[in-house]
């Protein structure tokens, strides 16, 4: 059985303003105490179905190590963390990175510990729009570490934003270019959200910064497109790109029903029927994992359940979504109507996808085929 681990670091320097996740500042002793915690449920949690076999540790398809910014976290220390899962030979495991801790010194001490891809979020070449997002780093910054990635060896992916406070078309396709220079193996384009709780959403409610046009946005995503395409990459999900034969792994398995194990604060499991998840508190999971419990919530999945999940996460890809025969009336019916609208198209495989061009409305196609 294919599988994944995910691995949660919750330090930062600083948040971004546009960031959601659970983090927190990074401090030497709490770090400590957290990884030692990791440590400990590891041993818990890797005992028994699905995710091991006969009771030894499993061996990994695929592991992932995120934040909170994993690269914050010494060498010394992130070395217990790596030295976690057992990957298989041949199998990918990633560690996300800022520029500010990435050159060859750093790229060289986890490659000998044993990671063999890095994404990095690099997000704008421009340093008015980086700071328009609480992101202090200086983009010269950025190219130094790009420059130490492809001269390391490593499979590595960037991220870039597009739709800034203030990002015009020229930023935009400045940024991209310099990005696609360098010829990453993967890359990842958002489109900026504004997320409630969060700094900037905070900004745009007081009327200090102001959401892209949906005119812009449009303009931004077409660009995207066309030079992605002509640089040789395939746009296999709506975010990502990748060239010939370095699609993420990892992350394709959150979208093809792949199970993964996610271990530590605010991490998420799906074991191939169910999901958990654990809590978004350093301080919470620590304190249970102490008393000998394990901190997750399972959430018990439906039949219907399940589909609504196939539908949200196959869509988000080029491969699509194989609609069941036994699909109820009102799903058939929202697809005849958008294969006619041209919002879905058939493929060769017989499933129904949308197609890239009209990615950017997906939210409102996997919405009609939902069931309630």
């Amino acid at each position: 059985m294919r599988k994944g681990l995910y691995i949660h670091l919750p330090f930062c320097r600083s948040k971004c303003w546009y960031c959601d996740f659970y983090s927190k500042p990074y401090g030497r002793a709490e770090a400590e105490s957290y990884i030692k915690a990791l440590m400990h449920e590891r041993e818990m949690r890797f005992y028994g179905s699905p995710w091991s076999e006969n009771g030894e540790e499993p061996v990994w398809d695929t592991a992932y190590i995120g934040g909170g910014t994993p690269s914050v976290i010494p060498t010394d220390l992130l070395d217990r963390v790596i030295g976690i899962p057992h990957v298989a030979p041949g199998g990918e495991y990633t560690i996300e990175a800022n520029p500010e801790q990435v050159d060859s010194e750093w790229l060289g001490k986890i490659r000998d510990a044993g990671i063999n891809r890095v994404s990095m979020g690099v997000q704008s070449f421009v340093p008015d729009l980086l700071d328009s997002v609480g992101r202090h780093f200086q983009p010269g910054r950025a190219q130094k570490a790009i420059e130490a990635l492809a001269e390391s060896g490593l499979n590595f992916s960037l991220d870039l934003i597009y739709g800034l406070p203030g990002q015009t078309i020229g930023q935009w396709s400045d940024s991209l270019r310099r990005m696609l220079s360098f010829r990453p193996n993967h890359f990842s384009a958002y489109l900026l959200s504004y997320e409630p709780g969060t700094r900037l959403y905070a900004r745009l409610v007081a009327g200090k910064v102001a959401e892209a046009s949906d005119t812009v946005v449009e303009d931004m995503y077409a660009l995207l497109c066309r030079e992605a395409r002509e640089a040789g990459y395939e746009h296999y999900e709506v975010s990502s790109f990748a060239l010939p034969g370095y699609r993420a792994r990892h992350n394709s398995s959150y979208w093809d029903g792949t199970p993964y194990l996610g271990i530590g604060c605010s991490a998420h499991s799906f074991d191939g029927v169910d999901r958990a998840s654990n809590p978004s508190s350093v301080s919470v999971y620590m304190r249970e994992l102490g008393k000998g419990a394990l901190p997750l919530e399972i959430e018990t999945e439906t039949p219907l359940d399940r589909l609504n999940d196939t539908i949200i996460t196959s869509l988000r890809t080029s491969r699509g979504f194989l609609v069941p025969d036994n699909a109820p009336e009102p799903m058939m019916r929202a697809v005849g109507r958008h294969l006619s609208a041209g919002t879905l198209v058939a493929t060769a495989e017989g499933r129904v996808a949308i197609p890239e061009s009209a990615w950017l409305r997906s939210d409102a196609v996997m919405r009609d085929l939902i069931q309630i």
